[in-house]
């Protein structure tokens, strides 16, 4: 039997972050963003985080109360970056 070395335990690895992806147009005049929402985040890895989506998807963005808007319907773009980058990703709304 192998000796373990104190305060040693066998963790598994742990699950890629889920992160859902959705539209949203309420409060815009009509204009849709796409969300990303539920981010087990801190706030400077959003904002890298949303840097790097808008500068791949070409737009304009925010993050707002742990959210990332990227203007636009780019939901297959981001899922598509976030896929890339080790996320999972869930679609949400319609």
């Amino acid at each position: 039997m192998p000796l373990e070395e104190p305060g040693a335990r066998n963790l598994a690895p742990k699950k890629a972050p889920l992160l859902r992806v959705g539209r949203e147009t309420k409060g815009r005049r009509g204009k849709g963003v796409t969300t990303i929402f539920d981010t087990p985040l801190s706030e400077a890895a959003l904002l890298e985080l949303a840097a790097k989506l808008k500068s791949r998807c070409g737009t304009g963005g925010t993050v707002k109360d742990g959210c990332i808007e990227i203007q636009g319907d780019q939901r297959e773009r981001v899922i598509l970056e976030l896929e890339k980058l080790g996320f999972q990703v869930k679609r949400t709304g319609g």
